[in-house]
């Protein structure tokens, strides 16, 4: 017996795709046989698995176990919840991985699988050779157990355990995802008060998309703020591994702007330090980090990327543009939208300073969103290739981690090739308008060389 995957779905960090098109309970079984084929020779006998509150989630969960256990895996059933609620259990049950069922920030027709196993996140050329397992039918016959355990309630008391204060008025907006039953909990144990909407799950999102890295997204957030007059506002995305935030007016905190303010009690604790964050985020932060004596490192985007550099430097604190942050200071080294939430109401209160105050002192400079720019598959890494020839040729000032970022007089520009679709990604930030202008003119030359059109994906 085996099983052929739609290539499309086999991503760089997880397995997702469109439910009834690219991906199906056929393969949901699939993946549970290859995956626990590779747990079990690897010395692995359990793991947990959870899944996002998506309407597809629980047929595809029912596949995925019945495909370990006829592996001959043992399967922990931690029911509905954020991913970083089935990174706790795997943190804390005494089991060798885990498998969140989970679109992730995606639109409802999306699903998909994050894996752990034995320490790490299974991403990359591991998600290809769980692929090539299926195709040769290479797994192995055997009969594991299911268990149902409650976590949710743990999960959310270690999340408060520890908490040094800061009494607020707070927005949050958990965007009708996995997060929702545990935001009303944790609010319920947090000082202050709290407004909180889209609480319930509803894996059809009905109020808006659940990404909180785009703008949109956040407009009845901004509006509960204002209206009731809070301190600031919360969102998460559709699984809670990634937060948003906004000011008392409305302001959009960015992902490196949260890491700055994040970053500060974990200095103070640990001064000189690594913070990480990926090539995406501001020159601003990179500074600042420097400044209150920590090592700033700039890394490759990708949530697995960054937890494997994280474990390899000791790196207590680390953040991506898209929102994900995590802590290794007091808490386990995954990204937890939830958890970052609770560091930033202790952040802010430790700063002496409204979030408002703390965003009104921050340098100010002029920065592009991500840029996206659609480019053949088989021309993404080359044209990326191309360009750093010729920018090497020219003794520009480029640093080559994750793509090209350059840094100039009026700033730095940032080409990268995404791992999750076919596009190109650019960002760029300047002290002023006229050095944006210039920035850009940079950006267009180059994929203009390298043939690719300058048109915006979206």
């Amino acid at each position: 017996m085996s099983h052929i995957f739609d290539r499309t779905i086999l991503r760089e960090y997880d397995v997702r795709g469109v439910v009834g098109k690219t991906l199906n309970e056929e393969d949901a079984y699939a993946l549970g046989r290859a995956y626990a084929s590779l747990a079990l020779e690897e010395g692995a006998r359990s793991i947990a698995v959870g899944r996002d509150g998506r309407t597809h989630s629980p047929d595809l969960e029912g596949e995925l176990i019945r495909g370990l256990i006829e592996s001959g895996l043992n399967v922990l059933r931690i029911g509905v919840g954020p991913s970083p609620m089935l990174y706790f259990a795997v943190a804390t049950l005494g089991v060798q991985g885990g498998i969140q069922v989970t679109g992730s920030h995606n639109p409802a027709e999306y699903n998909g699988f994050k894996m752990l196993l034995n320490g790490r996140s299974v991403f990359g050329a591991e998600i290809q050779n769980l692929g090539r397992r299926a195709a040769d039918g290479e797994w192995t016959d055997g009969h594991g157990s299911v268990e149902q355990v409650d976590v949710l309630d743990a999960y959310v008391e270690r999340l408060v355990q520890g908490f040094q204060g800061g009494t607020f008025r707070v927005g949050w907006d958990a965007g009708n995802g996995a997060g929702g039953p545990a935001l009303d909990k944790l609010i319920a144990k947090l000082p202050g008060e709290h407004h909180a909407i889209h609480t319930k799950v509803d894996g059809l999102f009905p109020n808006h998309h659940p990404d909180p890295t785009v703008e949109a997204n956040l407009a009845d957030l901004k509006a509960l703020v204002a209206e009731k007059k809070l301190d600031f506002g919360i969102a998460f995305d559709g699984d809670a591994d990634r937060i948003g935030a906004v000011d008392a007016n409305g302001r959009v905190v960015w992902g490196d702007q949260l890491l700055m303010i994040l970053a500060e009690p974990v200095l103070k604790e640990q001064p000189g330090a690594t913070i990480i964050a990926d090539v995406k985020a501001s020159q601003i932060l990179f500074d600042h980090i420097a400044k209150l004596g920590g090592q700033p490192l700039m890394w490759k985007t990708g949530h697995s990327l960054i937890k494997s550099k994280m474990k390899e430097t000791g790196a207590p604190l680390a953040g991506e543009m898209s929102g994900h942050i995590f802590f290794k200071h007091r808490w386990y080294g995954f990204d937890d939208a939830l958890y970052a939430a609770v560091r930033l109401i202790e952040a802010v209160a430790q700063s002496g300073k409204s979030l408002t105050e703390i965003m009104d002192e921050m340098p100010k400079s002029i920065a592009t969103p991500e840029l996206r720019f659609p480019v053949d598959e088989s021309r993404k890494f080359a044209v990326i290739s191309e360009v750093l020839q010729r920018l090497t040729a020219t003794g520009a000032k480029v640093d080559a981690t994750d793509g090209a970022r350059v840094m100039t007089d009026d700033g730095w520009w940032l080409l990268r090739a995404s791992n999750t679709q076919d596009v190109l990604v650019a960002r760029a930030e300047a002290k002023d308008d006229e050095g944006m202008k210039r920035l850009m003119a940079q950006i267009d030359d180059q994929l203009a060389q390298s043939g690719v059109e300058r048109v915006e994906a979206h």
